[in-house]
């Protein structure tokens, strides 16, 4: 049973793309396009979500967490999905609603397999344990050059007021063979990952956003 019949008439949607991309601001937008329009949602987040998905993104995002492995790294990412899935999503879902997640399994294939090394099949068999068939209806991939894109995240974390810049300590090359993750996993599943051109405004990104998930108007 896939999670969109599970859940009747919601709708599962994911935002991915390197930092820097633009998630944060078209989810934001797209939050406002369908409270306008009275469409029910729920916005979530990996890591976090949940308590305890919270609770591993401060371990996790913490420019002092040092010295943590790649495995820990893609397990603890994994630990939140998990909770979110169970805590946030489904009982979503199952009221009618669009969930909206920043960041699902697709950015676990991008960080810690093409960035970090660790073999796509164990992860893809991760992938199956924790979420089942639970998968986003489409994911929406924010392609952006990556040192545009570091070079936004850094700036913006200059202005937060939390630490959250431990991923932003990465290099240029890090990033480069993460956006080429993306950019596969897109190729292997036109049909689920659509790719957006993200260096331009806003409102032309908006637009694609609402093109593809099938709104009849962008504005």
């Amino acid at each position: 049973m896939t999670l969109k019949s599970e859940a009747k008439h919601g709708r599962f949607l994911s935002f991915e793309g390197i930092e820097g991309c633009g998630k944060t601001t078209q989810i934001a937008i797209l939050s406002e396009y369908l409270s306008k329009r009275s469409i029910p949602f729920t916005v979530t987040r990996e890591p976090g979500g949940t308590a305890v998905g919270e609770g591993i993104r401060k371990i996790l995002l913490n420019s002092e967490t040092i010295h943590l492995t790649a495995a820990s790294e893609l397990l603890l990412f994994y630990a939140s999905r998990s909770q979110n899935i169970a805590e946030k999503i489904l009982p979503s879902l199952a009221r009618g609603e669009t969930v909206i997640c920043d960041r699902f399994f697709h950015a676990s294939m991008a960080y810690q397999g093409y960035g970090r090394g660790i073999p796509l099949e164990f992860i893809e068999k991760l992938t199956d344990l924790v979420c089942g068939t639970n998968r986003p209806e489409i994911t929406l991939l924010l392609d952006i050059d990556p040192e545009i894109g570091l070079h936004r995240a850094r700036a913006r974390n200059e202005q937060r007021a939390n630490n959250e810049g431990r991923f932003e300590m990465e290099d240029v090359l890090f990033y480069t063979k993460i956006r080429k993750g993306y950019l596969d996993l897109a190729a292997r599943d036109p049909e689920h990952v659509k790719v957006i051109p993200a260096n331009r405004s806003i409102e032309e990104i908006h637009r694609d956003v609402v093109r593809i998930l099938g709104f009849e108007d962008g504005v």
